[in-house]
């Protein structure tokens, strides 16, 4: 079961077939032929003719815009899960805001690649931390501005010492 919601309006998708082109939109059956033609894809339903392209795709947010006959539509997508995460309070974990690195194991600084008031990007190599004779380059988990760099080439971390704080 899915949940699609428009305009927040909500829609209760199931869908009984592998190729979802067979089931039921909130208790009505429905069944659509569907034509894939480069960008953009042609729908039949109910004897009406769709051209539907996928202009945005947000996996993390799990949205996408649509247009749907040249007129676009923001949709967003739930899925069992995501409802399970939700009724346990666990659906906001991934917004939590990150305001500091930590060491992940005790280790030595090799090199520190940022300096304060750097914006850094998620994925952006920040420092590069010798442990078990191995380098491992530690990695933004966020998007931000470096407010204080807590380590110096060299220093000798613990396993959890903070090592660089977000803005």
């Amino acid at each position: 079961m899915y949940k699609a919601t428009i305009n927040d309006t909500i829609f209760e998708v199931n869908f009984s077939d592998e190729k979802g082109l067979k089931g039921s939109i909130n208790g009505q059956l429905f069944e659509m032929d569907f034509i894939e033609s480069g960008h953009s894809n042609h729908l039949i339903s109910e004897g009406r003719s769709y051209r539907i392209e996928c202009v945005e795709l947000n996996k993390e947010d799990k949205t996408c815009i649509v247009k749907v006959n040249n007129k676009e539509i923001l949709v967003s997508v739930k899925d069992r899960y995501d409802d399970l995460l939700e009724k346990l309070g666990m659906d906001q974990l991934n917004n939590q805001k990150i305001n500091e690195l930590k060491a992940p194991m005790p280790g030595l600084v090799i090199d520190v690649l940022v300096e304060n008031g750097q914006t850094v990007c998620k994925g952006d190599s920040l420092l590069v931390l010798e442990a078990m004779k191995m380098e491992n380059s530690l990695k933004s988990p966020t998007d931000g501005v470096i407010a204080s760099i807590e380590v110096k080439k060299s220093n000798a971390v613990e396993k959890n010492q903070v090592l660089i704080r977000f803005a």
